[in-house]
């Protein structure tokens, strides 16, 4: 079984904001809300004000009139919240507020460097959007309820209480070869307050003794120099939530016992930050932990909720059978499935060694009949090359395939223009090539690409002819 992928243009999600713009622009003639303030944050958060002007979209006619100036706050990962008295702001686009906030000279940003890596998304605890340069963050605030209602898992109370912030973070299309090479102190500052985010969230799988390395370095930039009369073990036991991820911490459980044994998480992390020489500065220890996180394969990505059925391997896990709610990583190179419980990686695939498909709910008016991403993989299986199939339900796989299909659209591309360079015997060969290797693996994957955990996952195997060999799970029933 082959599924061979065409590339896609990237516009489910632009139809979706369409549709519920026109519904709301129906049965509301002007809309004198304001983006969510988030006034019980902000208080404890350092704010910087903006003003800026934005031109009507109308301009050219006297007389069309302005539009409402609302206060628009914009978040930074290091607490900074920026305060945008914006002009007409239902038609300011990300391009003019990215604009604005990199002209803020508070910030100190590198203003031709910062417009490319930063961009503005919208977050919420339900759904993250990283938005295009010319849409409205106005007009996708005023959707996001039925944003969050196609897109997210969560019961209609907790989508009701959704709210969703502007963040002004990194482009996941940047290019990880450009970043290592900035140099301006502003944009690795936030960078470094963004990368600190995802790996406390356990968003970054990697061993615990690079956790403890990493929250050490980080209590040196945030503490200062170790102070024996005030960093004690006691202290790390108190605060390790704000250094370390949750499934590294020390079970809650025992949190009311005061005593920690050699190798308890405050322990390891107090002798990490003793061992950051006190004369190493922020610029250097905030670069050093950036460094690390370049070597993750999965920096840089966007994340997508989903889950994938666990192997029925007993009665006992027959009775207890649930799936395993996972986190899916995709960045300019590679897909990440990871056990977001557990913060482990259950598969790794570079481009090339994958093919992909999405497939829309068999029952569209079943709430719990969900969309699925099918990522398809060859490994050799007792001597033999098989295919491997898993299957990812999720509401937001519609949002991974275009996000998936626009970074291969940009390595066929890129792929192209190198060949152009060539003679065009050459290039016919090569583009061929290239074809080949992101629809269906020419060859296994290599270990680094492949250090997973494929028996925690339900999988579907076909030979090399595309005749099953194996089926698990609801592939047993479908198939």
């Amino acid at each position: 079984m082959n599924l061979l992928r065409s590339p896609i243009e990237l516009g489910h999600l632009d139809e979706q904001i369409e549709r519920c713009t026109e519904q709301i622009e129906q049965s509301v003639k002007m809309v004198q809300g304001k983006l969510e303030d988030d006034s019980n944050i902000t208080a404890s958060i350092p704010s910087l004000s903006v003003s800026c002007g934005v031109a009507s979209n109308n301009s050219n006619s006297s007389e069309s009139p302005i539009g409402p100036t609302i206060t628009t706050c914009v978040y930074l990962h290091n607490k900074t919240a920026i305060m945008m008295e914006i002009e007409d702001t239902p038609t300011a686009t990300v391009e003019l507020i990215c604009q604005a906030i990199i002209n803020c000279d508070e910030l100190g940003l590198n203003k031709h460097v910062a417009s490319q890596v930063f961009t503005l998304w919208m977050i919420s605890p339900l759904l993250e959007l990283q938005l295009k340069r010319n849409q409205k963050p106005y007009e996708i605030r005023q959707t996001w309820r039925s944003l969050v209602e196609h897109y997210s898992h969560a019961s209609y109370n907790r989508q009701e209480r959704d709210e969703p912030k502007l963040m002004f973070q990194r482009n996941i299309f940047y290019p990880l070869s450009s970043e290592d090479k900035i140099k301006d102190a502003k944009i690795l500052e936030l960078l470094y307050e963004e990368a600190k985010n995802n790996i406390i969230n356990g968003r970054y799988p990697c061993e615990v003794a690079h956790y403890i390395m990493l929250g050490g370095v980080q209590a040196h930039i945030e503490l200062g120099p170790y102070n024996p009369q005030v960093h004690s073990t006691h202290y790390f036991r108190e605060e390790q939530h704000k250094f370390l991820p949750m499934h590294v911490r020390k079970s809650a459980t025992w949190t009311w016992l005061p005593i920690s044994y050699k190798n308890s998480p405050e322990v390891r992390l107090l002798e990490h930050y003793k061992r950051v020489p006190s004369s190493a500065t922020n610029r250097k220890l905030m670069k050093k932990y950036l460094e690390f996180c370049w070597t993750l394969p999965f920096y840089g990505s966007a994340f997508f909720e989903g889950q994938v059925e666990q192997p029925i391997r007993s009665l006992t896990s027959l009775i207890t059978y649930h799936d395993t709610p996972v986190l899916v990583a995709i960045n300019s190179t590679s897909v990440y499935v990871i056990d977001d419980i557990e913060c482990t990686v259950l598969l790794g695939l570079r481009y090339e060694d994958l093919s992909w498909e999405y497939a829309r709910p068999s029952k569209e008016d079943d709430p719990n009949c969900l969309p699925c991403l099918f990522l398809q993989f060859m490994i050799v299986e007792n001597g033999a090359r098989v295919s491997k199939i898993l299957q990812v339900f999720s509401r937001q796989a519609g949002l991974m395939d275009a996000l998936i299909a626009q970074f291969v659209n940009r390595i066929k591309q890129k792929s192209s223009d190198d060949v152009d360079k060539a003679s065009s015997e050459h290039y016919s060969s090569s583009e061929n090539d290239t074809h080949t290797s992101l629809t269906y693996p020419s060859s296994a994957p290599s270990l680094t690409s492949l250090a997973n955990k494929l028996g925690r996952l339900t999988l579907a195997t076909f030979d090399e002819n595309g005749h099953c060999i194996g089926q698990m799970g609801s592939w047993s029933y479908n198939y």
